[in-house]
């Protein structure tokens, strides 16, 4: 079937559509448009410009949210209308989402205290995920705890994948914590992904995405297999990444990590029986 929403279309350039292309027809337009909503959001926060513009640009969102769930969406909205209507997707978790969207906005993030970074992955993550389960149909604790979890788990395997990328931007997600304890004492970007410890303070994180990729796959093993193949095929590509960022090692020159589409695929048609 031919992408034939601007949605669907903003979705194909996405790692995961493989994976979204599999599910019902109503889920798969839902997380269409959810993914092209965060997409949307997200590149405000990333645009080079200035900050009062984009912080602009991010209420303007909120404003939009705020009529479409006021029963009149603007016509921009009008598909992810039908996919809030149809499985109750809650206007906290939107807002959630451009709320996160705005710590990167109003300043850039370098190495977040632990409590900061929490908060940071529930906002960009684990917030999509609330607004991901309730579309899969899962029930209300085990959606919730899977959010959690395994939107935490890939939040943290990006912070790790992107390091450089995110430093061209001045950002550090590597929480303080985690720097201190590897001896590593500055928050400057550029000085700290040079840090002969950085490994160390990179093992931890990597730690924390493995404690949350089990408690997400423990979740899943006690869902009903269909609502939760989605879920599944993000978490073992993801785990996919992390294992080899793992191997990779985080020494510089860090050679990027990609996950191919074809891997993608059959992690697909491995969950499909």
């Amino acid at each position: 079937m031919q992408a034939s929403t601007p949605a669907a279309e903003r979705a194909a350039r996405s790692s995961f559509y493989t994976g979204m292309r599999i599910l019902p027809a109503d889920q798969r337009e839902a997380m269409f448009e959810v993914y092209a909503f965060c997409r949307a959001v997200d590149d405000i926060a990333d645009d080079p410009g200035p900050r009062d513009a984009r912080l602009a640009a991010l209420e303007r969102w909120r404003s939009d949210l705020a009529a479409l769930y006021a029963g009149a969406p603007p016509p921009h909205l009008h598909g992810l209308a039908q996919a809030v209507r149809r499985f109750d997707l809650a206007h906290g978790d939107f807002l959630a989402v451009i709320a996160g969207m705005e710590m990167d906005v109003v300043a850039d993030i370098r190495a977040p205290d632990m409590a900061t970074l929490d908060l940071y992955c529930d906002r960009v993550a684990c917030a999509v995920g609330r607004l991901s389960v309730r579309v899969f149909g899962l029930p209300r604790d085990s959606g919730l705890a899977l959010a959690h979890h395994l939107g935490r788990a890939l939040q943290l395997t990006n912070i790790l994948r992107d390091l450089d990328e995110d430093a061209a931007m001045g950002r550090l997600y590597l929480p303080r914590e985690t720097l201190r304890a590897a001896g590593i004492a500055s928050d400057e970007p550029a000085a700290v992904l040079t840090a002969a410890k950085l490994g160390d303070a990179c093992a931890v994180v990597v730690a924390m995405a493995k404690t949350d990729f089990a408690e997400a796959e423990a979740i899943m093993a006690q869902c009903p297999r269909r609502m939760v193949r989605a879920p599944r095929i993000m978490g073992q590509a993801y785990r996919l990444i992390l294992d080899q960022l793992i191997a990779r090692g985080f020494a510089p020159p860090r050679a990027p990590v990609r996950l191919p589409r074809l891997k993608i695929l059959l992690l697909v048609l491995r969950n499909l029986f």
